[in-house]
């Protein structure tokens, strides 16, 4: 029994011997644990191409007819006959109403039959004078007869010229029983009905005519555009392109007729004048546009994504994909954004790769997978997405 014990505590003893050896041990090494590799980010990105960009500077405008006609009576008279309808396109010179010309008629006839008259009794009082003049050659008809008769000729001759411009007066009048069109354009509302007496003093008139075609814009632009404007106007002239108030339709392209002469000192902007052919009538009086105002086309100038473009305090950047698929963070200038595109005038070169949705998951050096085809359509990798910088 007491051999079975000794065996026993040799056996423990060396037990506790190995244990401590391996515990204490000089050469064992610690056990290094290898940390995770991050997840690669998923995003879209997209590579910066070269191509033609113009450059705009926009502002909100106004459409103002070409040319507006009140169309009043210079007479009175009672309407006998409308001639148009609300709405119609009529051209110069088209009638639009007639007043009842019988009563000018009648003038007429009667200033015409005093002249007739007056033409009669100066062909005898000429016939009188012709006789007188022989009679007085001979000695038979004294001066003071010749006189007379030549006075009398001479009065006659004014009393047809006084006729003659009555009857002309009368025709003038006549003439404004027809209330036609001093432009081409639109007719409007019309203000009175057949049947109804109109006046010259009718505030009214007949109906506006507005002139569409060619039609005008005023627009704003801050003070601060007007030495650009300048200096590429004075190259020639500008065109001008009027976008619907949701920017989504094109309305027309024009070009700039004017530049204000004086800024408005209560806003700071100074006005300018565009005109467009409206050949379609996309453009109406009193339409509120987007004016877009066409400085220069750069040719092959850079452009990305307008959403690649973040905002951080010290101004724009981007996240430019390495070839390891790791991404840098770029300063960069953004000269416009437009139709979604960023024009980028420094800090990029063609064929860059740019991170242009998932970005807000992105830090300096991130690891990412980029997306393509079906799945980049149908990511939704960030909430919010830039669409302009201003």
């Amino acid at each position: 029994m007491k051999r079975h014990l000794a065996l026993a505590l040799i056996a423990v003893a060396a037990v506790l011997a190995a244990a401590g050896f391996w515990i204490f041990g000089t050469d064992r090494k610690p056990v290094v644990v290898a940390a995770p590799v991050p997840a690669a980010v998923p995003v879209v990105a997209a590579t910066v191409t070269g191509k033609d960009v113009p450059i705009y500077l926009r502002g909100i405008g106004t459409v103002i007819a070409y040319n507006t006609d009140v169309v009043r009576s210079q007479i009175q008279g009672q309407i006998v006959k409308i001639a148009f309808t609300e709405g119609q396109a009529v051209k110069a010179g088209d009638l639009l109403a007639q007043i009842d010309p019988r009563p000018y008629e009648a003038q007429i006839e009667q200033l015409t039959a005093n002249r007739d008259r007056d033409q009669a009794q100066l062909a005898n009082a000429e016939a009188n004078l012709t006789r007188y003049n022989k009679l007085g050659d001979k000695g038979y008809a004294t001066p003071q007869l010749i006189e007379t008769q030549t006075a009398q000729v001479a009065q006659l001759k004014a009393a047809v010229k006084a006729d003659q411009a009555q009857i002309d007066q009368a025709n003038v009048q006549l003439s404004y029983t027809r209330l036609t069109s001093a432009i081409p354009g639109i007719t409007g509302v019309r203000q009175i009905d057949v049947g109804n007496v109109i006046h010259p003093t009718d505030p009214n008139g007949l109906v506006v005519v507005t002139q569409i075609e060619p039609i005008s814009l005023l627009f704003t632009l801050p003070q601060t555009d007007l030495p650009m404007i300048q200096q590429y106007a004075a190259k020639g002239t500008l065109k001008v392109i009027a976008y619907s108030q949701d920017n989504k339709v094109k309305l027309d392209e024009g070009k700039l007729l004017l530049v204000n002469n004086e800024i408005a000192g209560t806003t700071g902007t100074v006005q300018l004048k565009a005109e467009f052919p409206n050949h379609e009538h996309r453009l109406w009086p009193g339409q509120l546009v987007n004016a877009r105002l066409l400085l220069e086309t750069r040719k092959d100038a850079l452009t990305v994504a307008g959403s690649a473009v973040q905002q951080g305090p010290n101004g724009s950047y981007v996240y430019v994909v390495s070839a390891d698929q790791t991404v840098v963070l770029r300063p960069v200038h953004v000269a416009q954004i437009s139709d979604g595109q960023a024009l980028i005038d420094q800090g990029l070169k063609s064929g860059d790769v740019v991170v242009i949705d998932g970005q807000y998951r992105l830090t300096e050096g991130s690891r990412v997978h980029e997306l393509h085809g079906k799945a980049a359509r149908e990511a939704d990798l960030q909430s919010a997405v830039q669409d302009a910088i201003p």
